[in-house]
């Protein structure tokens, strides 16, 4: 493949990831910065908080996207002929954890976005749906049992290369493995308060079940 090729799917990826969607969608449409509320963190989560479940679900869903098609620029490539199928996970890799570094990293607002959990879901999708369905199980049920949203993103997240070193879906992968532990302890780093507020015990709680009302534009 050309470096020029490279590179612009490699800037592609990030544009991808640094979509701010939290940000756009609670300007645009309610007329709110999510970032000057609740957490003030520009992700799916505290739009849940801020702006009620439809508006949290409609940025989750943006973010899941972004995920996914920046790491399927790599299939893209595959069936262009530009890379071979012995390349093709790694490619994803890269395109994927660049989206990523975008999600947190936003060109758009500052350099200053979410925690990328929305979007590192839409690049395991991509990868490994099977496995991404398990991941999300799991993160459900934690959620629902502990109603910590934090909580349920860590666990998840480390499931992922768990499960694939034990062979849990065919032979172990190890660019796979260690893409998976890689990601785990990107998700603790970016999580640290919450894990702080965890530890001490008065970390948020979000009840998926309540009803919540989003603010509206002249609140």
């Amino acid at each position: 493949m050309s470096v020029a090729l490279l590179i612009v799917t490699i800037v592609a990826a990030y544009l991808l990831g640094s979509i701010p969607s939290s940000v756009w969608y609670g300007i645009g449409y309610f007329g709110i910065d999510v970032r000057q509320h609740g957490s003030g963190n520009a992700g799916a989560t505290n739009t849940f908080r801020v702006l009620g479940k439809r508006a949290g679900t409609v940025v989750m869903l943006i973010d899941v996207l972004k995920g996914w098609t920046a790491t399927c620029l790599a299939s893209m490539l595959f069936y262009m002929n530009t890379i071979g199928e012995t390349e093709l996970l790694m490619y994803k890799i890269i395109f994927g954890i660049i989206a990523i570094v975008g999600h947190i990293f936003p060109v758009f607002v500052n350099f200053k976005g979410g925690k990328g959990i929305a979007t590192l879901l839409g690049m395991v999708l991509a990868i490994h749906p099977e496995l991404a369905s398990v991941c999300i199980t799991i993160f459900i049920l934690t959620l629902i049992a502990s109603q910590y949203v934090s909580l349920s993103s860590i666990l998840s997240t480390l499931a992922f290369p768990v499960l694939s070193w034990v062979g849990v879906f065919g032979h172990p992968e190890p660019l796979l493995i260690v893409f998976g532990f890689t990601m785990f302890v990107l998700v603790v780093f970016t999580h640290q308060k919450n894990i702080v507020r965890l530890w001490n015990g008065n970390e948020n709680r979000v009840n998926i079940f309540a009803k919540q009302k989003a603010r509206n534009r002249h609140s």
